[in-house]
């Protein structure tokens, strides 16, 4: 060959392989929510049936967390409160009938559901997102099911019937300040890492009914016209929330998961280019509102359509949002639920979601995914699955922290002590003086040169943190670590930020003393 073509030839091969690299980041996110929506309400997802025992339950949930750790997921939504009701002991609210078969009845044998539940989805290293309806009260008009301190007994005149359930008036301060108390609660009782609302505020349109909140517009209408003054109510709950749940743990995020339209663009050029019910128009929700004004964390939007949908299409939102999303974090809705069950013929496609993942994926901005619901993706779409798992999720991610909670983590891990033996690699770290830590993440690589926190196939694990007489233990197989000359580790706080590094030489076994990893030593 041609002296030339050597020269040509090598030149290619540089461009590619450094292509190549950048090319597998993008395709490979580090950072990245990936989430799952687990619903209780009439037993969508978990419990699977309303008479299931503790025992089933459990074996159930976990069956969920393992299926999505595997598929390298890294958050739960979980409805904690769907029809005025309780997977948690409280006064607030009773016990739901979805979860032991009859309102008001605590599980046999009793346990706390959702501190166990919290529990269990940190061990696999997720994040555990409270979901709650706070508007819907009955999913139903059958009063006599209702357990006596159901809010439907005890305050009737919280209580508007429209399309047959029953619903919360958001207009009333006694219903305001009731809900808040509720979020407030559990914030306060619970290790959770987020409170989220999904799109249920005011109720959708019922064609032929009215929601009869008369009484309350004449009562506080304050000369606002109807619309703008639903609004004006669902606004400033929104913000009262914000406000509750900063005050009480300021690392718990807000997140809500608004109907994928805030408007058509023929009722406001600002709007997307879309024909469908919206946030603003139907159900008095300004998502745009909500983040203008810094009360949420992320916005969540139910992008539910295909990329082909022609009255509301996939890829026209994700863009949309991503150009009117600000102070927030934002992630995409997708429905699962749809696969091979739509009316839209995109859906019988495998690589439906697989490429609105990537799509959404090409907005800088958008940093991450949910799906709605669990049940959808276990031992069922087999073929979406196996997609997922060799392509989009085939590595493990971390979520960002939110923009308003990103911030410097003052502490570096110490290791104090490093054994390895045929079995395993044991690790101590001291307990950080200055940081409320949750996570411990492991990446590996074949020498401390190539070692780069960065990139999303070198993490190892991510490990939740128990303090234990101002120390960190954790244990990795011989058999997961032996492939590795060098490990990175840095800490998670509570917040979602991360640590810089530190480095441990796993083949002299002592740790190098390297506050940050450049690109200098990447070379």
């Amino acid at each position: 060959m041609h002296k030339n073509q050597h020269v040509i030839l090598f030149f290619l091969f540089f461009i590619f392989s450094g292509w190549n690299v950048t090319a597998q980041k993008n395709l490979h996110p580090k950072n990245e929510f990936r989430g799952v929506w687990i619903a209780t309400v009439v037993n969508i997802d978990w419990p699977k049936s309303r008479v299931d025992n503790a025992e089933k339950q459990k074996a159930d949930y976990l069956e969920i967390l393992d299926t999505y750790k595997k598929l390298n997921f890294n958050a739960v939504i979980v409805q904690v409160r769907s029809v005025g009701d309780a997977i948690y002991p409280t006064k607030l609210a009773p016990w739901s009938r979805y979860l032991t078969g009859k309102e008001g009845q605590e599980p046999k044998p009793y346990y706390d559901v959702l501190a166990w539940m919290i529990e269990q989805a940190h061990e696999r290293g997720f994040e555990f997102h409270a979901w709650m309806n706070p508007y819907r009260a009955t999913f139903d008009l059958k009063k006599d099911s209702l357990y006596t301190n159901h809010d439907a007994i005890r305050h009737p005149e919280w209580m508007i019937e429209y399309g047959g359930k029953l619903y919360y008036d958001p207009a009333l301060p006694e219903v305001q300040e009731h809900l808040t108390t509720i979020v407030e609660e559990v914030v306060e009782n619970y290790d959770i890492d987020a409170i989220h609302f999904d799109d249920y505020f005011y109720p959708y349109a019922v064609p032929g009914k009215q929601f009869n909140d008369t009484a309350s517009y004449k009562k506080y209408g304050n000369g606002l016209s109807l619309p703008d003054w639903r609004r004006a109510n669902v606004s400033s709950f929104v913000q009262t929330i914000s406000t509750t749940i900063k005050s009480c743990k300021p690392w718990v995020q807000f997140g809500i998961s608004p109907f994928g339209v805030w408007r058509n663009k023929s009722k406001d050029p600002k709007g997307s280019d879309t024909q469908s019910t919206s946030n603003y128009d139907d159900l008095y929700a300004d998502p745009i509102l909500w983040m203008d004004q810094k009360w949420i964390d992320y916005i969540l939007p139910q992008l539910y359509w295909s990329m082909n949908n022609t009255r509301a299409n996939y890829s026209k939102l994700v863009k949309w949002w991503s150009e009117n999303s600000n102070n927030t974090a934002i992630y995409i809705g997708h429905s699962p639920y749809k696969i091979r069950a739509d009316s839209d013929k995109s859906w019988n496609l495998p690589t439906e979601i697989p490429n609105q993942v990537d799509y959404a994926r090409s907005f800088k901005n958008v940093t991450g995914s949910a799906y709605f619901s669990a049940k959808l993706l276990i031992n069922k779409n087999q073929d979406v699955v196996r997609l997922l798992a060799e392509n989009q999720y085939k590595y493990p991610a971390i979520p960002l922290a939110v923009p308003n909670l990103r911030k410097v983590v003052a502490d570096v891990p110490v290791v104090s002590e490093f054994v390895k033996d045929s079995v395993n690699y044991s690790f101590k770290v001291k307990y950080p003086l200055n940081t409320k830590v949750r996570y411990i993440v492991v990446y590996g690589a074949e020498s401390e040169a190539k070692l780069d926190i960065n990139d999303a196939t070198q993490i190892i694990d991510k490990l939740t943190v128990h303090e234990i007489d101002g120390a960190i233990y954790f244990v990795l197989s011989e058999r997961t670590m032996k492939k590795f000359k060098a490990c990175a580790i840095t800490f998670i706080d509570y917040y979602a930020n991360e640590s810089t590094p530190t480095i441990i030489d796993l083949k002299k076994g002592f740790k190098i003393n390297v506050a940050e990893i450049t690109d200098e030593n990447r070379k």
